[in-house]
């Protein structure tokens, strides 16, 4: 009994000094630096990203997961125009690749395939590793795949890079909207 007694004034004092400690005059708030409109304080808060929003937290909570669509990735829009006129055999955002299906031009014995790995999201010369093979038929099941390495890739590549750097150009100026207040009810 007396034991119980201790424990229990031991948890009463470190609890009780926990929350005492969180009360410290060192952490003082300065009323002068805030504005006395709630609307500047939110847009204050918010630009020195000190805000949060409710449906961010209820995302970590049930375990979503912000996911970055495909469209506002530069380097993806870019690479799917650049190989528009092509058909696709697989897509694939999340793996960061995009395989061609075999394409000519005309109805040839020589058709191409490209594939486009992504190895980061920034607009840059490594970000890209594209390979371009070229499969000639002699006969209808008789075959030849090889790769080709050399200006077209490069050229692809190039095309790539300078439509997304005109993408990231755009999004900037098409996305910055300051700050404004929800306005509830009238």
């Amino acid at each position: 009994m007396f034991s119980r007694k201790i424990i229990n004034i031991g948890f009463f004092l470190c609890f009780g000094s926990f929350l005492l400690s969180s009360c410290s005059p060192f952490n003082s708030v300065d009323a002068k630096k805030f504005p006395p409109d709630p609307k500047l304080r939110v847009k204050k808060n918010m630009e020195e990203g000190r805000g949060f929003r409710l449906m961010d937290k209820v995302k970590e909570r049930t375990g979503s997961r912000n996911f970055e669509f495909a469209s506002s990735n530069e380097l993806w829009r870019a690479s799917l125009d650049a190989i528009d006129f092509m058909p696709l055999a697989s897509v694939n955002y999340s793996g960061g690749i995009i395989i061609t299906d075999w394409y000519s031009n005309n109805q040839d014995t020589e058709n191409i395939k490209i594939t486009i790995r992504f190895l980061t999201n920034e607009i840059r010369s490594d970000a890209l590793d594209i390979k371009v093979f070229r499969k000639t038929c002699k006969e209808l099941n008789k075959c030849k795949v090889s790769e080709i390495s050399g200006d077209i890739s490069k050229e692809l590549k190039r095309k790539i890079l300078k439509t997304a750097k005109v993408y990231e150009a755009q999004k900037k100026d098409k996305n910055f909207k300051p700050y404004e207040p929800t306005k509830i009810g009238n």
